[in-house]
């Protein structure tokens, strides 16, 4: 395990790293555990319909849904198991690395130019504002066309987006982590001067990614999966160019956003068996 030098103990390396694995390992069996309709184990991506009624996707039904979420999320370490190993080790390594380089990446390889940094600080903002967008606009399109799919759409993915919302300002408040521009971009943890803002997780890139998983798996085309994906991996890049954030920040938030906007698809979209058969080839 790599860990990082501006740590002052291993325990404070770890903990970060150990915290965030749990919860987004836990996310990712929830994303899995539902079968699919055809009785097969399904992907992370290939959202499972819900029978009950009391699930229906409304603006009415959002306060009881976003209850339900907030408490799977927290409480999905308790579904982890031995053979989830097959893709938690990779993210465990890759998520340690990039806490073991953050410190040479922001003060070695990103620019400390203020114009440049601020550039991409307003790129950033720009990006999320339009992904925070889309959903206002699908929900509007559809209540406009009478198109069920738009409505659930923009409701879904702003309900994950408030889910990772909740999420991160959690982990905020509990890492305290410095951000890049402090204390020579060390990036310490547990640390008060971080102040309630602090940097660990990205929440520009949780919330890009909570909102492009979700419209991804509503809308599974190629080129909607390519423009929703590469507009939240922008928000993530100038996150770190722009010296807001650093790299484990970002691949930590990218990951529990994904997987946040997989989860509340698949619990509460009710079209989710056209789009499998859609995917499958089917009517």
């Amino acid at each position: 395990m790599i860990f990082p030098p501006h740590a002052s103990s291993p325990f404070i390396s770890l903990a970060p790293l150990l915290a965030v694995l749990v919860l987004g390992f836990g996310l990712g069996v929830q994303a899995q555990i539902a079968p699919a309709p055809n009785g097969r184990a399904s992907l992370p991506d290939a959202p499972s319909p819900q029978a009950s009624p009391q699930d229906d996707v409304s603006i009415g039904n959002l306060p009881r849904n976003f209850v339900h979420d907030q408490a799977a999320i927290w409480t999905s370490p308790k579904d982890v198991r031995t053979h989830d190993l097959t893709w938690l080790l990779p993210l465990a390594a890759a998520t340690g690395t990039a806490l073991g380089t953050d410190h040479y990446v922001m003060t070695k390889v990103v620019s400390t130019n203020p114009s440049f940094n601020q550039a991409n600080i307003n790129v950033s903002n720009a990006m999320i504002y339009s992904l925070v967008a889309t959903p206002v606009v699908l929900y509007g399109f559809g209540r406009l066309e009478q198109d069920d799919h738009a409505r659930e759409a923009g409701i879904l993915a702003g309900e994950a987006m408030v889910d990772g919302v909740v999420v991160e300002q959690g982990m905020k408040l509990i890492f305290w982590q410095e951000r890049p521009y402090q204390d020579d971009a060390r990036g310490k943890f547990f640390q008060s001067s971080a102040g309630v803002d602090s940097a660990f997780p990205s929440s520009h890139t949780l919330i890009a990614f909570s909102a492009a998983s979700a419209l991804a798996a509503e809308y599974p085309s190629r080129w909607a999966q390519v423009l929703l994906y590469s507009g939240a991996s922008g928000v993530g890049l100038t996150r770190v160019l722009g010296r807001d954030h650093f790299p484990a920040d970002v691949l930590v938030g990218g990951a529990l956003g994904w997987l946040i906007g997989h989860n509340v698809v698949r619990r509460h979209h009710h079209s989710a068996a056209k789009l499998v058969l859609h995917r499958e080839g089917g009517p």
